[in-house]
C-alpha cells in the first residue's frame, strides 16, 4: 500500500529522465532569451522546476488511476454482498475479481489486500476505510468512507449504498471524460501558442541576427528579456490552470 498519495518518488530512471528533459528545455529557453553561455548553463537549473511539477502530474494521474479502479472494487464488493457475503468477507471475494481485470500490482489491488489483512488483524472496517480515504485524499473514498461508517452505526443499507456510490462515481468518471475530450484540442492549441513566442524569437535569432542584437549582451537587454520571460511564464502558467478542470 501507498502512505501518502499526495506525494511521488521518483526512481532514478525517472528523475534522469525528467530532470534531463527540464534541464533541456531551460537550456534552450536561456539560450533563445539571453544568447549566453551563463544564461544557458543557469536556466538549465529548471530541471528542479520540471521535476516538481512532473511529480504534481503524476500524483494525479495516480489518483484518478486509483478513482476509476476503486469504482471497479465497488462493484465487484457489490457483487459478493449480492450473492450473500458479508461486507468483511466481500471485501475478501472482491479482489479474487478485481485480479481478474487488473494486474497483482495495481492499486485497488494492492489497497483491497491491505484491507482485508487489516481486517484479519481485528481492525474496524470503518477506520480501516477512513483510514483509505485520508491517504488517497480521493474526494469519492473519503465520502464513501463516511457514508459507510454512518450506515454500519444506524444500521442502513449497505448493499444500497455501495450501489448508489458506484452509480455516483460512474457519472463522475463520465462527465470528466467528455470534459477531457472537448479541451483535448484546445490543450493542443494552447501548447502550440506557448511554442510560438520561442519560435519567432529563435526565428529572427538564426534568419535576422542583427535586428536582436541591440538586446543582446548589454544591461537594458537583460532586463527587457527576463521582464519578457517573466510574462511568458505567468503565460503559460495561467493557460495549465485554465484547462485544469475539476469534477
Amino acid at each position: 500500500m501507498i502512505d501518502d498519495y499526495n506525494t511521488y518518488k521518483l526512481n532514478k530512471k525517472e528523475w534522469i529522465q525528467y530532470f534531463g528533459s527540464g534541464a533541456l528545455l531551460g537550456a534552450f529557453i536561456g539560450y533563445v532569451f539571453y544568447s549566453s553561455l551563463v544564461g544557458t548553463l543557469l536556466f538549465m537549473l529548471y530541471g528542479f522546476v520540471f521535476l516538481k511539477d512532473k511529480k504534481k502530474e503524476l500524483v494525479n494521474s495516480r489518483k484518478w488511476q486509483l478513482n476509476l479502479e476503486f469504482r471497479d472494487g465497488l462493484d465487484c464488493v457489490s457483487s459478493a454482498l449480492n450473492a450473500g457475503y458479508s461486507v468483511e468477507n466481500a471485501f475478501a471475494q472482491s479482489v479474487k475479481d478485481l485480479k481478474l481485470m487488473y494486474n497483482s500490482d495495481a492499486l485497488i489491488v494492492t489497497e483491497f489486500e491491505g484491507i482485508i489483512n487489516q481486517i484479519h488483524m481485528n481492525r474496524n472496517l470503518e477506520e480501516i476505510l477512513r483510514d483509505f480515504g485520508n491517504r488517497s485524499q480521493v474526494e469519492d473514498i473519503i465520502n464513501f468512507a463516511d457514508v459507510f461508517a454512518t450506515a454500519k452505526r444506524t444500521g442502513g443499507d449497505i448493499i444500497k449504498i455501495i450501489r448508489s456510490t458506484c452509480g455516483t462515481i460512474g457519472d463522475k468518471i463520465e462527465i470528466k471524460r467528455e470534459i477531457v475530450t472537448l479541451i483535448t484540442a484546445k490543450r493542443f492549441e494552447s501548447n502550440i501558442m506557448s511554442l510560438i513566442p520561442l519560435g519567432i524569437i529563435l526565428y529572427l535569432k538564426v534568419g535576422s541576427p542583427e535586428f536582436l542584437s541591440p538586446i543582446y549582451h548589454n544591461l537594458f537587454g537583460y532586463l527587457f528579456m527576463s521582464v519578457l520571460l517573466i510574462f511568458y511564464y505567468f503565460a503559460y502558467q495561467l493557460s495549465k490552470r485554465i484547462m485544469n478542470i475539476e469534477v
